[in-house]
């Protein structure tokens, strides 16, 4: 029998865990795609907004400009969006997925999909059951 670490009752922990875990699924797809993991979930909100300013940006993955900029940054250097100045007030920036990102979208598609299942098979759960892991995390997690 394993010693127990503590950590086995701490709930942070068993989140990281499986952040981590689920993470690792999608890395070898988002490494042949040349994306870390961040600079995917960047494309995903672009995709499905389309423009959006950086603070909305930020504000959709839960970062900070700090950290939100050096993915902004590699993105633009590998040509999968562009950012420019707001015409209204030019502390505002936009930025914009490229046609790049338009061929990534196509690429990635299935990819959420394909991991859950791949998720859900490896942990014994239903589909039915890792959507209600889902939705419990959303309420968890603050807005």
């Amino acid at each position: 029998m394993a010693a127990t670490t503590g950590l086995e009752h701490m709930i942070c922990f068993e989140l990281y865990a499986t952040s981590r875990a689920i993470t690792a699924r999608y890395r070898p797809f988002l490494d042949e795609a040349g994306l870390t993991y961040p600079q995917y979930l960047v494309l995903c909100v672009l995709w499905h907004r389309g423009p959006v300013t950086v603070r909305d940006l930020g504000h959709a993955l839960h970062l900070d400009s700090g950290t939100l900029s050096p993915l902004l940054k590699r993105l633009e250097s590998h040509g999968h969006l562009r950012r420019e100045r707001g015409t209204a007030d030019e502390r505002t920036v936009v930025v914009h997925p490229t046609e790049s990102a338009q061929v990534l979208r196509l690429q990635l598609a299935d990819l959420p999909r394909q991991v859950a299942q791949e998720a859900a098979q490896g942990a014994g759960l239903t589909l039915d059951e890792l959507r209600q892991l889902h939705h419990l995390l959303q309420r968890v997690t603050p807005a």
